[in-house]
């Protein structure tokens, strides 16, 4: 089989093939189109909520997601008229949270400056938080039908291959080469539902380990396919290193309620809440607790006795691999010291469901 090569020459492809391309896409998405929720309708909306629920997270995920959020927040002004909680607790589980509350932002700046009517423009689009090149892209073709170009995982796999290209996607000139074949293939016409089949085809057909080349609609286009590198391309780019944590949460008891507190700005998970949760670098268990007890009477002022060990649950959050040991904890005597920076609750276990917590927290929160 013949190695991928970063020598190879690349060029953009001629008019012939763009228009060969287009027309086996689209006879391709037309019979093979997912039935997804968001592509339902039009309602720029819809289609914003939806795209920036995927950024990183898998259809199957979203799709529940999508149908609980739309349900309960239909629209621009709904969503900026709810309070951020809410937000946050609909949002919960899909992790990066950072996305919802930018939603949200993005919401009352739209009610504010543009009436509650989404933009239509470029400018306006990109202007709004959390929005990149991609995502007004995919926004203002599908649900206008601009004539913009989109850039995401699928379809840089899909033109690396249809490419041949070997270099780096994230580079400058993999970004430039990339960004001009997302550019020249758009029809005049139908442009949302052709960046829609290109999506699809990356998703489904055009795979990252395994191409089904043999289903593949534009499968004698690919100079991939013809070079024998299907498989070899987009070159892996360099696997992230990640580090280890000890880290241990409590649920800390007084008069059958437990202690929230909540996230603070910049940190992980800010807006959401959490039990008492606290980095630990002593290596065995007993110095462990004593660290955790250390860590708790320091921070909350309370006198408390720390009892036994409820689970350990490991997960990743970005680039941190995470032991998490999960402790009960009584209050014992003293006052909650109040921190401004960091609001702290006494909650009921039946309140608990109302507040938005971290997958870690939520599974601890059952436990209560």
């Amino acid at each position: 089989m013949a190695r991928a090569s970063t020598s190879l020459p690349v060029t953009l492809p001629p008019a012939a093939w763009r228009r060969r391309f287009r027309d086996r896409l689209l006879v391709w998405y037309a019979e093979n189109a997912r039935d997804l929720p968001w592509r339902r309708s039009r309602d720029p909306y819809r289609v914003w909520l939806s795209e920036i629920m995927l950024q990183q997270t898998q259809v199957a995920t979203v799709e529940p997601y999508f149908e609980r959020f739309v349900g309960e927040l239909p629209t621009i002004e709904a969503l900026a008229r709810a309070d951020e909680q809410r937000v946050l607790r609909l949002w919960e589980g899909l992790g990066y949270y950072r996305r919802a509350r930018q939603l949200h932002a993005a919401a009352r700046t739209i009610v504010a400056e543009h009436a509650g009517r989404f933009p239509r423009d470029r400018e306006s689009v990109r202007a709004l938080a959390g929005v990149g090149r991609y995502t007004a892209g995919a926004i203002l073709s599908i649900a206008l039908d601009a004539r913009e170009p989109i850039l995401e995982a699928n379809t840089i796999r899909l033109f690396c291959r249809l490419l041949a290209y070997a270099g780096p996607t994230r580079s400058a000139k993999g970004q430039e080469l990339l960004w001009a074949m997302a550019e020249c293939v758009l029809p005049r016409r139908e442009v949302g539902r052709f960046n829609q089949a290109l999506m699809e085809l990356g998703s489904e057909v055009c795979r990252n380990r395994s191409p089904r080349c043999a289903t593949c609609p534009v499968a004698s286009l690919c100079e991939a396919r013809r070079l024998r590198l299907e498989t070899q391309l987009p070159r892996p780019e360099a696997r992230p290193v990640f580090e280890h944590r000890r880290e241990a949460a409590v649920v800390l008891r007084r008069r059958g309620r437990v202690l929230l507190m909540q996230c603070p700005e910049g940190g992980r998970w800010a807006g959401l809440w959490d039990f008492p949760r606290y980095e630990l670098a002593a290596d065995d268990e007993p110095r462990r607790r004593d660290e955790l007890a250390g860590h708790l009477r320091r921070e909350t002022g309370l006198a408390i006795e720390l009892g036994g060990r409820l689970k350990t649950i490991r997960h990743g959050v970005t680039r941190f691999r995470i032991t998490l040991d999960c402790y009960e904890v009584h209050a014992a005597a003293g006052r909650l010291r109040r921190d401004t920076r960091r609001p702290r609750r006494w909650v009921g276990p039946i309140q608990l469901d109302a507040y938005p917590l971290s997958t870690t927290g939520r599974k601890l929160s059952r436990l209560v």
